[in-house]
C-alpha cells in the first residue's frame, strides 16, 4: 500500500536558508508528485520489497522511501524502516482506515484483506514550532502558552508534542529543539496551511524572566506548492497553430 506523497522542509530558515534540521514543516499530498510519478514510485517500492523477500529477508512494516525528483525521473535517496518526522504528521491525518487495523494486518500477513483508504480531496500541512536557536544551542524550560486557544482546539487542527514536558505544577514546558508540530487539514493545501498558521500564531514559548516568546517557525511552508504560477502561451497563425510554444510555456 503506497501512502500519499509528502514533502518536508529541512532548512531552519525561510527561503530554504540556514542549517539543516530534522524538519521544519511538511505537507501532503505533494502536488509535484503527479499520478504518473506516483505509479513510478510505487513500482520502485514494490520491487524493493519483492527483492528483499527473494533474498530471504522479507520486510513487514512501514518502509519510508526518501525520493529525489530528477530530470530523468524519481530516484531513491534513502530507505528508512519507520515513519518520517514531520511527514507522519501530514500523512496519517489523511488515513481513513484505522491505523491499528492496518498494522495488525501487517503482523498477521493479511494486509491484502484490508481495504486501506485515504481521504479524498483533503490536504494536510504541518508547521514545526522550535526553540529559538535550533538546531544550534537553544533554551529550554519555557512555558508553552496558547495550547488551549480556539485556533488550536478548532476542528481540523492537531498539535503534536515532541520536545515538551509537564512540570510539577502542571505547566507544559519546552524540553527540546523541535517542540511542537501544528497540523491543519482542509479541502485543499491553501486551507490546510491557513488552519495550521492560524493556530501557530496563538502559541508562545514564554521566557518567564522577560516575557519574550522564544518560538521560531518558518513562515513559508509549502509556499512553492501553492504559489506556483501557470504560464500559458498561445500562438495564432493563418496556416495553423504550432503547439510547441504552448507546451514550452506551460
Amino acid at each position: 500500500v503506497l501512502m500519499p506523497a509528502a514533502q518536508d522542509h529541512k532548512r531552519a530558515l525561510d527561503g530554504d536558508e540556514g542549517l539543516n534540521t530534522g524538519g521544519m514543516g511538511a505537507y501532503a499530498p505533494a502536488p509535484c508528485v503527479t499520478p504518473e510519478l506516483q505509479r513510478e514510485i510505487e513500482a520502485m517500492c514494490v520491487k524493493t520489497v519483492e527483492k528483499m523477500a527473494e533474498r530471504g529477508t522479507p520486510y513487514v512494516g512501514c518502509l519510508y522511501a526518501g525520493m529525489m525528483l530528477t530530470p530523468n525521473g524519481p530516484s531513491v535517496l534513502e530507505f528508512n524502516c519507520r515513519f518520517g518526522d514531520p511527514e507522519t504528521q501530514v500523512v496519517l491525518p489523511l488515513l481513513e482506515t484505522d491505523l491499528y487495523e492496518v498494522m495488525s494486518a501487517c503482523c498477521d500477513g493479511k494486509l491484502n484483506e484490508v481495504d486501506v483508504r485515504f481521504k479524498e480531496n483533503v490536504s494536510a500541512a504541518t508547521v514545526v514550532c522550535a526553540a529559538k536557536g535550533y538546531p544550534e544551542k537553544y533554551p529550554k524550560g519555557m512555558a508553552i502558552k496558547g495550547l488551549d486557544s480556539g485556533a488550536c482546539q478548532a476542528g481540523g487542527v492537531k498539535v503534536y508534542h515532541a520536545g515538551t514536558k509537564v512540570d510539577a505544577n502542571g505547566v507544559t514546558r519546552c524540553s527540546g529543539g523541535r517542540v511542537l508540530a501544528v497540523t491543519g487539514t482542509g479541502p485543499d493545501l491553501t486551507g490546510a496551511l491557513a488552519s495550521s498558521y492560524r493556530a501557530v500564531k496563538t502559541i508562545a514559548f514564554e521566557d518567564e524572566p522577560t516575557g519574550e516568546s522564544l518560538l521560531h517557525h518558518r513562515t513559508d511552508i509549502a509556499k512553492g506548492a501553492v504559489g506556483r504560477k501557470l504560464r500559458i502561451g498561445v500562438l495564432g497563425s493563418t496556416r495553423g497553430t504550432a503547439l510547441l510554444p504552448v507546451m514550452e510555456a506551460c
